[in-house]
C-alpha cells in the first residue's frame, strides 16, 4: 500500500437538511435509476474504495474523499490505484473502480458538495473479448434439444433477438403482444422500454410457453420451483444453468451472452451479404458505439490471421 498519509475526516460542511450533502446522499444519488446489476457493481466497488481507506462504510470513505481538496483528492485516488495494482487486479478491473470514483465526484460537483472532480485515469487495456460465442450450429441443436417450451422461448430471445441475461428475466407478461408480435424491452443502462419485432420463429416458441404459463400477470419467465418463494420470477442464475445445460446436452458449450455473441456475429454477415450498414446492425445489438461492434465484425473476419498468413507466405 502507498506511504500516503489519510488524514482524520474532516466535518462536512453545508445545509443539515440538504439531502445531497455527505458520503451517503451522494452514493444514493450516484445510484438512483441505475439498473440493479449496475448499482451492485458500484456498491462493492465503493465498499472495495472503503476498505482501502480503513473506513467504517463507504458514505464515510467517499465523504473523507469529497471533503479534501482537489489536489489531495486525486493524491488519494492515485494512492488506490497503486493499491490495486499491487493486488494484481486487471486494468479492466482497476478502471472501473476508478470510472466509479469518478462519476462520483462529477455528480458531487453537479450538486455544489464540492467543487472539483477527478480526474485520475484509468490503465491503458484493451481487453480480449471473445465475441464468437458457440456458433449457429451448436445454437440450432440447442434449440432442437431444449427440454421444455420454456427453455426454447429463452434460447430463442437469447438468439434471435440478441438479448441479455437481465433483459430476459426482467421480461413481464405484459412486454409480450403476440398480436401485434412485439416485445417491450428494457436495454442496458436505459430507463424506458422499446419494442422489439419478433421473427415468426420467435413468437411460435412464445406461443407455446404461453399455452403451459397462461396468462396470469407477472414474471414471463417463471421458475419450476413449486415452493413458492418470491414472485416466481426465473433468476439470471438459473438462465445461465439452463443455456449451460442445454448447450451441453448437445455437446457444446455456451453461456446466455454467448448466444448473445453468435447472433450479432451473424447479424454482422447477414448485414455484409444483403449491404446493409453497420447502423442497422448496431440497431439490432443495442449497443451504444460502432467501436464496441467492429469487435464482432474483425473477429469474424481475422483479418489479422489473414494478413500474418500472406506475411508468412512471403518468406517461404
Amino acid at each position: 500500500m502507498s506511504d500516503l498519509v489519510i488524514t482524520p475526516l474532516p466535518p462536512i460542511t453545508g445545509e443539515p437538511d440538504s439531502p445531497i450533502i455527505g458520503g451517503e446522499g451522494v452514493i444514493s444519488a450516484f445510484l438512483d435509476g441505475r439498473g440493479e446489476r449496475t448499482r451492485q457493481a458500484y456498491k462493492r466497488d465503493l465498499d472495495d474504495f472503503s476498505r482501502f481507506c480503513a473506513a467504517p462504510d463507504a458514505a464515510t470513505a467517499c465523504a473523507w474523499l469529497l471533503s479534501r481538496g482537489q489536489g489531495s483528492a486525486n493524491r488519494l485516488t492515485l494512492a488506490y490505484r497503486a493499491h490495486l495494482r499491487e493486488r494484481g487486479l486487471s486494468p479492466a478491473t482497476i478502471n472501473r473502480r476508478l470510472a466509479a470514483l469518478r462519476s462520483l465526484s462529477k455528480l458531487a460537483r453537479l450538486v455544489g458538495v464540492c467543487e472539483w472532480a477527478l480526474e485520475v485515469p484509468g490503465l491503458p487495456s484493451e481487453a480480449y473479448r471473445d465475441t464468437r460465442g458457440p456458433g449457429v450450429v451448436a445454437v440450432k441443436a440447442m434449440l432442437g434439444g431444449a427440454k421444455s417450451s420454456r427453455d426454447r422461448a429463452i434460447l430463442h430471445l437469447l438468439y434471435d433477438l440478441g438479448l441479455r441475461r437481465g433483459e430476459v428475466v426482467a421480461l413481464d407478461f405484459a412486454d409480450l403482444d403476440l398480436s401485434r408480435g412485439t416485445l417491450l424491452v428494457i436495454g442496458k443502462g436505459r430507463l424506458e422500454k422499446s419494442p422489439l419485432s419478433l421473427p415468426p420463429a420467435t413468437l411460435e416458441a412464445l406461443a407455446a410457453w404461453l399455452d403451459a404459463r397462461g396468462e396470469k400477470p407477472g414474471p414471463l419467465f417463471t421458475n419450476f420451483d413449486r415452493s413458492g418463494k418470491g414472485d416466481g420470477r426465473l433468476t439470471g442464475t438459473s438462465l445461465y444453468r439452463i443455456v449451460k445445460e442445454s448447450a451441453g446436452a448437445v455437446g457444446a458449450k455456451a453461456t446466455p451472452h454467448g448466444l448473445r455473441h453468435t447472433a450479432i456475429t451473424e447479424a454482422c454477415k447477414a448485414a455484409a451479404a444483403a449491404n446493409i450498414g453497420l447502423d442497422e446492425v448496431l440497431d439490432f445489438s443495442r449497443h451504444k458505439s460502432v467501436s464496441t461492434l467492429m469487435r464482432y465484425r474483425d473477429r469474424e473476419r481475422n483479418l489479422q490471421g489473414q494478413l500474418a498468413k500472406l506475411v508468412a507466405e512471403a518468406a517461404a
